[in-house]
């Protein structure tokens, strides 16, 4: 029990002194290799950075050529700057948007009738539960 109770001590001993005990990295470091990482580090995110962007753009330009085959227009066209221009007037959104408009007040009409329907036959106009 008592040797168990040493092995115990001896553990946390050697677990709280472990954090101090770690190695930095830095330590060992000159200025000179924190200078060269940290051009590395910088240049391959710049890299990667380029490369997602190609990526977009390439992703971008498939899906406006997709889109123009089906005759849409969804998607506004980007300048030489990669600003977007404003989406044209007549595009495939602005006809998307009409046609859900009007689905929704045809929606609300037919669901109105049905009410009026049900209103009817609970008051006893069976002719109207059917429909």
């Amino acid at each position: 029990m008592r040797g168990a109770r040493a092995l115990i001590a001896f553990g946390t001993l050697v677990l709280a002194a472990g954090p101090a005990l770690a190695d930095d990295p830095h330590d060992r470091m000159s200025a000179e290799d924190i200078a060269r990482d940290r051009a590395i580090i910088r240049k391959l995110n710049n890299d990667q950075l380029q490369y997602v962007r190609k990526r977009d753009a390439q992703y971008a330009a498939g899906w406006k050529d997709y889109d123009r085959a089906r005759g849409g227009n969804d998607y506004a066209d980007e300048d030489a700057n990669g600003d977007a221009e404003e989406a044209p007037r007549g595009s495939s959104y602005s006809r998307q948007s009409r046609e859900y408009d009007r689905a929704r007040r045809d929606y609300e009409a037919d669901l109105a009738r049905w009410r009026r329907d049900v209103a009817a036959c609970r008051a006893g106009d069976y002719s109207r539960c059917e429909r």
